[in-house]
């Protein structure tokens, strides 16, 4: 794929109707007269470029009768509305909340979740920074923290130069933002406020390019795509068993988890309703069939053949709920959690208990 076709699916666009004629040159001939009518996706900038990729195949393959409409809201903004009954699906760089169960309880609204790929968080800085090679989990955590002071880069670490710091970050509505504070910070939200803040990715990347003394956060694939105009540092977790000193995030690193602790699963979430729909059903069906490659393509980690043939199992089962309950999910593998959490009963459970423990997000 062509990065200029890449960077137009980034385009900051409240939503975006994927016709399949904008998709010309691609290799698979359509199939007329198979489906119609529309799915209405939102959600994560994160996941986003998968879905849209998705998406634009999927009207490929089935001529131009479907439509797929792709917003981007920010995982929490997605959330809001595919609670409210107003879209098919989700895109989410994070687990549904405790507070979205609640509400999703109180409207009536169940879902089906389902993992499509892996990210890693990328910490970038401006090119012509020549200090900061590899950032450890406290000195971030010292950055991050709510209340921190640190405004210096020689208040990060002894011998880095005494210049002003300025951070960059994805907005409070962002699943990558949720990501990252809870990952760094302890807990979901954990952050200062006094940085540079958007739901746009693009928006951050401009900013940071253009900031000599900037450091910032957001997605892998929005770094690849502009990796002529950042800097890609590496991260030290402390933890030899993730790999000895600073691990900087690749496919390899993601995929295993050795960098941690800033590689995580994105999902789609699914309104079962919806899925009695035949082009919703089929679309979420090519989704798993086809996410491998295409995530690969956007620059993200797929997950292993077993693992969406057990997301695929899950989805034909309509398994609802979420597999994030209370019980501390560190080690254990996707291919797990799917495998744990396959029959309704176990994943209901699972939501249940999310519910009456808030925090355990």
């Amino acid at each position: 794929m062509s990065s200029k076709l890449f960077s137009s699916r980034l385009a900051p666009l409240a939503a975006l109707l994927v016709l399949a004629a904008a998709a010309s040159g691609c290799a698979r001939e359509p199939v007329e007269g198979q489906l119609s009518g529309s799915v209405q996706i939102d959600g994560s900038s994160t996941v986003y470029p998968i879905t849209e990729a998705v998406a634009e195949e999927f009207m490929i393959a089935h001529g131009r009768a479907p439509r797929v409409t792709v917003g981007v809201s920010g995982t929490g903004g997605g959330f809001s509305k595919f609670l409210q009954g107003e879209t098919d699906i989700n895109d989410a760089s994070r687990v549904i909340k405790s507070t979205e169960l609640a509400l999703a309880a109180e409207e009536g609204i169940d879902f089906i979740e389902l993992p499509v790929a892996y990210d890693g968080l990328a910490v970038v800085a401006h090119p012509d920074n020549d200090w900061a090679d590899c950032l450890t989990v406290d000195e971030l955590r010292a950055i991050w923290e709510p209340g921190s002071s640190v405004g210096n880069w020689s208040e990060v670490r002894p011998g880095f130069p005494d210049r002003e710091l300025s951070l960059y970050g994805p907005g409070t509505d962002s699943g990558t933002y949720d990501y990252f504070t809870e990952a760094v910070g302890g807990a979901s939200g954990a952050s200062r406020s006094d940085f540079t803040a958007s739901e746009d990715d693009n928006v951050l990347v401009q900013g940071i390019s253009g900031d000599p003394d900037a450091l910032g956060f957001f997605g892998i694939a929005y770094y690849e795509e502009n990796a002529d105009r950042l800097k890609l540092l590496s991260v030290d977790d402390g933890d030899p068993d993730n790999g000895d000193g600073c691990v900087r995030p690749t496919l390899t690193t993601v995929g295993d988890g050795t960098y941690a602790p800033l590689s995580r699963p994105l999902f789609i979430y699914v309104r079962p309703a919806a899925a009695e729909r035949e082009i919703v059903s089929a679309f979420v069906r090519f989704y798993l069939e086809n996410a491998g490659s295409l995530s690969r393509d956007v620059g993200y980690v797929p997950l292993s053949d077993e693992e969406y043939a057990l997301a695929l199992e899950r989805f034909e089962r309509r398994v609802l709920g979420t597999m994030f309950g209370e019980e501390a999910h560190v080690g254990v593998t996707m291919r797990e959690l799917l495998t744990r959490y396959m029959s309704p009963e176990a994943s209901s459970a699972s939501s249940d208990s999310l519910l009456s423990e808030p925090e355990a997000l």
